[in-house]
């Protein structure tokens, strides 16, 4: 096996063995999964802040009917009221 490429290693596993087809998708479907999620945490969530010089505290900017979960089940942001104050 020396001097084979991982790639080709992996092809003939795949020949050898294709059950592992399903598997392999269904991990990479995972992983694309997580990783998306993970970039839209980054880009989306006001609790990460990369421009600190023009907006130290993202999350004083935001208003009460912003949502900014990715799933909320029992709240319907657009009839809530402001209860905090302006800073």
């Amino acid at each position: 096996m020396a001097g084979t490429s991982v790639g080709a290693r992996f092809y003939r596993q795949i020949k050898r063995h294709p059950a592992l087809i399903p598997m392999i998708g269904f991990i990479g479907l995972g992983m694309g999964s997580a990783a998306l999620y993970l970039l839209r945490l980054a880009l989306r969530s006001p609790d990460v802040c990369w421009d600190r010089k023009n907006n130290p505290e993202p999350w004083n900017r935001l208003s009460p009917n912003d949502q900014y979960k990715f799933l909320a089940v029992s709240t319907d942001y657009k009839k809530l009221k402001k209860d905090r104050p302006d800073f």
